[in-house]
């Protein structure tokens, strides 16, 4: 009873946040308890529907050695808790990106600065054009950031996208890449809780960028891919269906064509031409 009422009466504040996470740095660094708060929520999320082969063990196994470390699941589940409200009352901020950079875990950890959310807002409406014609044209959209952080960029993107007359979790794919784990986790972890659909990719974007069709991404080596949960709903999943069928058919088309038809770059980057094998 008691545990209920104290999560009624979480709000989604950072002050709330701290209070949790100051708790669990009693006998460790604040880099080594964020790590791991990261790391079980992504993990939490991903193993809802992903059972790709060599993620769902590893990811569990990986769970349960975090959850040790930060001494029970209470504070993980408090973290999300408070970060859902967080971004159920404000959508339009970087929450995990605010706070990492509140505990200077960035500057002092890894010599990183986020780029501001109003700007990636500005970034994203100056990017971002006629998405509802390019939808009725092609099916959906793609949006990719190829240094994404903790998601600023494509979060600011999604909520840009609301506005569109097409609902974005069906329509708009969301893709990203960083070659830092971590903040590619809180990139992964806020934009499935905003509901979007797509991945994240942890490796290095141009020294091991992303192969495969959009739809399609393979998981080379030295990457980790991370499919947000909406990835999985039956709208994407016959949409990949439809894609293959027709790959089947020898209508397939290569990756560097369909980029140009669908992809919205907040960065130039080199186009990288791949096929998307049966």
């Amino acid at each position: 009873m008691a545990e209920a009422k104290r999560n009624e009466a979480i709000r989604g504040t950072e002050k709330e946040f701290l209070s949790v996470f100051n708790r669990l740095c009693y006998s460790r660094s604040s880099w080594q308890v964020w790590v791991d708060l990261m790391s079980a929520i992504a993990c939490t999320l991903s193993n809802v529907t992903d059972r790709t082969p060599g993620h769902y063990g590893q990811r569990e196994e990986e769970f349960a050695q975090c959850i040790k470390r930060l001494g029970s699941m209470e504070a993980p589940a408090e973290i999300l808790h408070i970060t859902v409200m967080a971004l159920e009352n404000e959508p339009e901020q970087d929450f995990l990106g605010k706070m990492y950079m509140n505990l200077n875990l960035g500057n002092h950890w890894k010599g990183q600065f986020f780029t501001p959310y109003d700007v990636c807002k500005m970034m994203s409406q100056m990017t971002i054009g006629n998405a509802d014609k390019q939808i009725e044209e092609q099916g959906y959209i793609s949006i990719y950031d190829p240094a994404c952080g903790a998601g600023a960029t494509l979060m600011a993107a999604a909520n840009t996208l609301k506005r569109s007359k097409y609902n974005f979790q069906n329509h708009v794919l969301f893709v990203g890449q960083d070659v830092d784990r971590v903040v590619a986790q809180m990139c992964y972890i806020q934009l499935s809780l905003l509901g979007c659909a797509g991945y994240i990719c942890v490796g290095n974007s141009l020294t091991n960028p992303m192969t495969g069709a959009m739809l399609f991404p393979q998981e080379s080596e030295g990457q980790e891919m991370w499919y947000m949960p909406m990835f999985q709903s039956n709208v994407w999943h016959c949409r990949k269906l439809f894609h293959s069928l027709g790959s089947i058919g020898g209508t397939a088309t290569t990756v560097k064509t369909v980029e140009k038809e669908h992809f919205y770059m907040f960065f130039d980057f080199e186009e990288k031409e791949a096929q998307h094998g049966n």
